[in-house]
C-alpha cells in the first residue's frame, strides 16, 4: 500500500508541474530558441564580408533559428558582395536581411545582398535599388564603352539569378542594374522585391514565426535575440576602408618618408610613414582607384622636390599644386557617393602639402646642400702657404696660424700658395693654388 501511494504521489507531482509549465508557456523548445543579429552600416568591403561569414558560423554554432542582418549601406565592392552572397548560399541557418532603421537604404551592393537573403524585409520609409555598377574594378582607369557593357551585362544577369532563386521580381532586379531603378519599401513589397515590411525587430520576429524556410518552419515568436558584433579588427578595417582615410594615409606616407630623408635621424616620421604605407597598400588593393590620379600626385611630388634643388621662382611649385589638386580630385570615381572626395578634404590637403614641401622639405634640402660650417671639413678648399718644399714624401704648410704636415703628388716650392684638397688625420693633401703669394717674413 505504501509503495502504491508513493507512486500515485509522483504521478500527481509530475502532472501538476506539466500543467503549470503549459499554463505559463514554459516549453523546452521556447527555452532554447535563439535568433542571432548582425548589423552592417556603411560601405560593403572585405571587412563586411569577413564579418558576415563569421556571423553565419556563430549562428550555426548556437543552433539559432535564423540570422537577421540589419542593413544600411549606400553600396560597395562587387567582389565583397559576391563573397557575402556565396556565404548566404552556403549558410546552414536561414538568412534574413532587414533594411533598417527607418530612413535606411539598401543601395547598389545592398540591393544584391537583400535579394540574396532567404527572407527580405524592409522597415517603413526605407528604400532599395540603384544597383548600376560604377567603378568596380580596382586600379582601373575610366572604362570604355565595351567594358562597361560587359560589366553591366554580367551584373544584371547575376542579380536576376539571385532574385530568381528566391522567386522575386527578376524584371525589377534587372532594371535596378540597367536603369539604376530605386523604390520605397511599400513599392518593393507590392512588386514582390521583398517579402515583408516590419516596423522593428519584435514585429519582424512575430511575422516570420512559423514561416517555412528551406523546408524548416521558423520558431521566432519567443526567441531570444543574440547580438553578434564586429570584432575590433573588423571595426578597424571597416573604418579605414574609406577614400578620406586613404587620402590621410597617403599624406602621412609622403610627409613621413620624405621628412625622414630630408632630416635623417628623426626616426618617428619614417616609422609613421612606413606603417601608413602598409595600410595604404592594403586599401589600394580593395578600393577602386584611378591610375591617372596617382600619376598626377607623383608628378606633383617630383615638381615640389625639383623646385627645392633648383629654385624656379615658384613656377614648378605652382605646377605641383595644380597637379596635386587634380590628382586628388581624380583619385576616385566621383559618380559613387561612398567613393567621393569632397572639396572639404581636397583643398586643405593641397594647401598643407604645398606648404610642407615649400617650407619644411625645401629648407631641409637646402640645408644639406650648404657647405660645412664646423669641423675638419671646413678646411677643404682653403689656401695656405708652403713653408718648405712639399712633395710625395711630405712637407709643411702654414694655414690659419698653424703649421701642418702636407703631401702633394707634384713638387711645390717654399713660398707657393697651396689649396687643401683632402685631410687624412693630421696630414693635409694639397695642390698648387691658381694665385700665389709671397712667404711671410
Amino acid at each position: 500500500m505504501q509503495g502504491s501511494r508513493g507512486t500515485i504521489r509522483k504521478i500527481l507531482l509530475w502532472l501538476t508541474l506539466a500543467v503549470l509549465a503549459s499554463g505559463l508557456g514554459w516549453t523546452e523548445g521556447d527555452a532554447v530558441e535563439k535568433v542571432c543579429v548582425a548589423r552592417v552600416q556603411g560601405t560593403i568591403g572585405p571587412a563586411t564580408a569577413s564579418y558576415l561569414a563569421r556571423a553565419i558560423g556563430e549562428a550555426a554554432g548556437q543552433n539559432a533559428q535564423c540570422l537577421i542582418i540589419e542593413l544600411d549601406t549606400p553600396g560597395g565592392l562587387l567582389d565583397s558582395t559576391k563573397e557575402i552572397i556565396q556565404s548566404f548560399l552556403r549558410s546552414p541557418v536561414p538568412t534574413i536581411v532587414y533594411v533598417s532603421p527607418p530612413g535606411a537604404w539598401a543601395g547598389s551592393a545592398g540591393c544584391f545582398i537583400t535579394m540574396a537573403a532567404d527572407v527580405a524585409v524592409m522597415a517603413p520609409t526605407t528604400s532599395i535599388g540603384a544597383a548600376h555598377p560604377v567603378g568596380i574594378s580596382p586600379g582601373s582607369e575610366k572604362q570604355d564603352e565595351t567594358m562597361k557593357q560587359k560589366l553591366e551585362n554580367f551584373t544584371s544577369s547575376y542579380i536576376e539569378t539571385v532574385a530568381a532563386k528566391h522567386h522575386r521580381n527578376t524584371e525589377w532586379a534587372r532594371s535596378s542594374v540597367r536603369e539604376s531603378a530605386a523604390i520605397t519599401s511599400e513599392k518593393a513589397l507590392e512588386l514582390n522585391v521583398i517579402d515583408l515590411i516590419a516596423k522593428d525587430l519584435p514585429d519582424l520576429l512575430k511575422q516570420i514565426d512559423g514561416r517555412e524556410v528551406n523546408g524548416r518552419p521558423l520558431k521566432t515568436a519567443r526567441a531570444t535575440l543574440i547580438d553578434i558584433p564586429m570584432t575590433f579588427q573588423e571595426k578597424v578595417f571597416q573604418v579605414i576602408a574609406h577614400p578620406q582615410v586613404m587620402l590621410i594615409l597617403m599624406l602621412i606616407v609622403m610627409y613621413g618618408i620624405i621628412g625622414e630623408l630630408t632630416s635623417p635621424g628623426a626616426i618617428l616620421p619614417g616609422v609613421a610613414g612606413l606603417i601608413a604605407l602598409v595600410l595604404l597598400l592594403y586599401l589600394a588593393s580593395i578600393l577602386p582607384m584611378n591610375i591617372a590620379g596617382l600619376a598626377l600626385i607623383g608628378v606633383a611630388i617630383a615638381l615640389f622636390v625639383i623646385d627645392a634643388f633648383a629654385p624656379t621662382h615658384g613656377v614648378l611649385t605652382a605646377g605641383g599644386i595644380v597637379a596635386f589638386f587634380l590628382g586628388t580630385f581624380m583619385l576616385f570615381d566621383r559618380s559613387e557617393p561612398y567613393l567621393r572626395l569632397s572639396m572639404v578634404w581636397i583643398l586643405p590637403s593641397t594647401v598643407v602639402t604645398a606648404l610642407f614641401f615649400m617650407f619644411i622639405v625645401g629648407a631641409g634640402i637646402r640645408a644639406q646642400l650648404l657647405p660645412a660650417k664646423a669641423g675638419a671639413e671646413t678646411m677643404i678648399g682653403q689656401t695656405g702657404t708652403a713653408t718648405e718644399r712639399i712633395d710625395a714624401a711630405g712637407g709643411r704648410v702654414f694655414i690659419e696660424g698653424e703649421y701642418w704636415k702636407a703631401v702633394c703628388l707634384e713638387p711645390i716650392e717654399a713660398g707657393q700658395t697651396v689649396e687643401i684638397t683632402a685631410r687624412d688625420g693630421l696630414t693635409l693633401k694639397v695642390k698648387p693654388a691658381t694665385t700665389q703669394k709671397e712667404v711671410p717674413p
